[in-house]
């Protein structure tokens, strides 16, 4: 019941200004687009019009097969922002990534994830801060988490959430034997201030403090300057050690905490953000989308059946086509 009233609280309280300015920008670039449409189009069928009167004029056919392309790469733009609608699609949002069944495959594959989302960010020029990352045991991660900043950053991200399986001859085994692996990818809003005028009880938390791991130089090896902070009602915890100050990465976790603490909240009482949390089991049957790498290369998401063969290109970040389909697919159901 205080979990109610607090959430209650904050939603009447939560500041409307920083919404009203998102919204604004949002839509002085939805007038844009209308505007950028509107000129591909006279200009088209101007050149259409050119073109029936010269219509062996090589030059002109280029211009507007081009303006034709650059239409269709608008309208789909316009699109796919229609289609992101949700009520925290225009969040950022923090993303963790975490290693299932499969061992030290599995821990080297969530690594693999790390690198494909981190090249994917940069495409889509989101800025990302990793607050958080588990080394394996032998190699790769168990798990990561990034702070992601950008346009539409939760709306995007958010359908990937679920199980990514990984087929391949593994470079661990002696025998190269095929191995399949599992990792799990979540992600939550990043709720800012004008969102989260959450109260949390200082009473509520445990802080501990620790040495960062991984490399850092003289200043990781010799201060506690990581944070880890549990939220002892609900046993929620959020950590951060790629600060350099104790103070900074106590910022980090608290702000993680809070987010995740928001969302929790927010699923007990209306159950609006249904597809935050994947509490799947992370192996067989229950993956949202197959890498296979041997016997034949396929990338395929099982919920749209959306599939590419190059998957060298997925591997460098180019996914847009699996986050599009899947947004198409939301929006039908």
């Amino acid at each position: 019941m205080e979990a109610e009233v607090q959430l209650d609280s904050f939603w009447q309280n939560s500041s409307d200004s920083a919404v009203v300015f998102q919204q604004l920008n949002q839509l002085k670039q939805q007038k844009e687009r209308v505007n950028t449409i509107t000129r591909t189009i006279a200009d088209a069928e101007t050149g259409l019009a050119l073109l029936r009167d010269n219509p062996d004029d090589a030059d002109i056919m280029t211009e507007v097969v081009g303006l034709i392309t650059q239409l269709e790469s608008v309208v789909s733009n316009v699109e796919i922002s229609c289609l992101l609608s949700g009520e925290w699609d225009t969040l950022n949002c923090i993303v963790t990534i975490n290693a299932g069944a499969g061992g030290t495959d599995a821990q080297d594959w969530a690594q693999m994830l790390l690198r494909m989302y981190t090249r994917w960010f940069a495409k889509k020029h989101f800025s990302v801060e990793l607050t958080d990352m588990t080394p394996g045991d032998e190699a790769g991660i168990k798990s990561a988490t990034l702070l992601v900043n950008g346009e539409y950053a939760y709306g995007f991200c958010k359908n990937d959430v679920g199980i990514h399986r990984l087929v391949r001859q593994s470079p661990f085994n002696a025998n190269a034997k095929r191995q399949t692996s599992f990792a799990a990818v979540d992600v939550i809003p990043q709720f800012d201030k004008s969102y989260a005028n959450i109260a949390i009880a200082p009473g509520d938390l445990r802080i501990d403090t620790f040495r960062a791991s991984g490399a850092g130089g003289q200043h990781i090896n010799k201060t506690d300057s990581a944070v880890r902070i549990t939220h002892l009602p609900t046993g929620i915890v959020a950590q951060s050690q790629s600060q350099r100050s104790q103070t900074a990465n106590k910022e980090t976790a608290m702000a993680i905490l809070t987010a995740r603490i928001v969302a929790q909240l927010e699923r007990q009482q209306a159950d609006k953000i249904n597809d935050l949390k994947n509490d799947s089991a992370i192996a067989w049957g229950s993956q949202i989308r197959s890498y296979v790498f041997h016997p034949y290369k396929l990338v395929k998401d099982h919920r749209t059946d959306t599939e590419t063969a190059n998957i060298t290109a997925v591997m460098d970040g180019d996914i847009d086509v699996f986050i599009e389909a899947q947004l198409r697919h939301a929006s039908r159901r």
